[in-house]
């Protein structure tokens, strides 16, 4: 099994995703880098960290699959060192597993439980190691995390196999990789409310920002009255009529009182598209209704690697539009770029 893993998979690149707490990416990258970088060198895989302030970060490594393996046992080993240095300050006398959580297209998981549960059983039962694949998809994704504990040598005989499992049956369609939330929740203004994002929401906010934001906008002379505000899908907000509004504005009727509508662009790269566009434009009716703007999307063009996204309404509008876009298309850039400036 291994040497047809090596000889058949040396020319092929994989990537695999971890799931890791910061505490642990610490332990990964270690003082000033310097792990990472030793990581890099000696197994010869790309290794990128996600970046951001949030509890959990993705860790992707890539590479031909022998040097896949490598960076694997190099990370197996840092954690099992980790759990040796914690427990020589405690009294536990049994040694806790080292445990790895991979991220896995839901596609494939299929295949990595096999029929009945039989691969799972097959790979349990040679390597040693404890495999637990999660019922349910990770939020805002389509993939699901599929949990390895044992020993070093365990974890590295498990997830060769496990490689051998991906390498044979690819993800099926598109794949809407987790990316893990910020700890602190952003908070946008829009239309005199306050809302926070969660997940694919704009949630009105309940707190005193909405009220100090709702005494400001009304010392402000010319607030945007006539404009819609995104809301949850369905709900209105209490606006202005237009003949208030357009009294308030000190502008004959007939006129519209809401700010003039400006325009957008945004570049985005073709592989990103799908998880804008969502199943059947389902994930970009919901940002057109939450932000209140107009999107459009040019087709393709042959040759170019992006498209180009045309966001039209009000600045408010705009900027929740491009909020949304960013949060909703996964960055596998490996600089850790995941904002698209227009």
């Amino acid at each position: 099994m291994e040497s047809k893993v090596s000889e058949g998979g040396l020319n092929v690149t994989l990537t695999i995703r971890l799931l890791m707490h910061g505490k642990e990416v610490g332990s990964i990258i270690g003082k000033k880098g310097e792990t990472v970088k030793k990581m890099r060198e000696e197994s010869g895989a790309r290794i990128n960290i996600s970046e951001g302030n949030c509890p959990e970060r993705i860790v992707t490594i890539t590479g031909p699959t022998d040097a896949i393996f490598k960076a694997f046992a190099m990370i197996a080993y840092k954690f099992e060192e980790d759990i040796t240095n914690s427990m020589s300050n405690s009294t536990a006398t049994s040694k806790p597993p080292v445990t790895l959580r991979l991220v896995v297209p839901a596609s494939q998981c299929g295949s990595l439980i096999g029929k009945g549960g039989s691969k799972i059983k097959e790979i349990r039962e040679s390597t040693g190691a404890q495999v637990q694949v999660a019922g349910d998809m990770l939020p805002n994704s389509t993939e699901r995390a599929v949990t390895i504990s044992g020993t070093p040598d365990a974890i590295i005989q498990c997830v060769k196999q496990i490689c051998v499992v991906m390498l044979e049956s690819p993800p099926k369609g598109a794949t809407i990789p987790y990316r893990p939330k910020p700890a602190s929740t952003p908070v946008i203004f829009a239309g005199g409310q306050a809302y926070t994002i969660q997940g694919q929401y704009a949630i009105p906010h309940p707190d005193q920002l909405t009220k100090l934001h709702q005494l400001a906008m009304q010392q402000t002379p010319f607030t945007p009255l006539g404009q819609t505000t995104p809301a949850f899908p369905g709900e209105k907000l209490p606006l202005h009529s237009s003949e208030e509004a357009q009294n308030l504005m000190g502008q004959s009727s007939g006129l519209d009182a809401s700010p003039p509508a400006s325009t957008h662009e945004l570049t985005i790269p073709n592989d990103l598209i799908g998880c804008i566009i969502g199943r059947q434009g389902t994930k970009i009716n919901e940002i057109r209704q939450m932000s209140g703007a107009q999107i459009k999307i040019a087709n393709a063009t042959e040759g170019s690697s992006e498209r180009q996204i045309t966001i039209t309404g009000t600045p408010a509008n705009i900027s929740l539009a491009q909020y949304l876009i960013n949060a909703s298309s996964a960055d596998p850039d490996p600089h850790g770029r995941n904002t698209f400036t227009g």
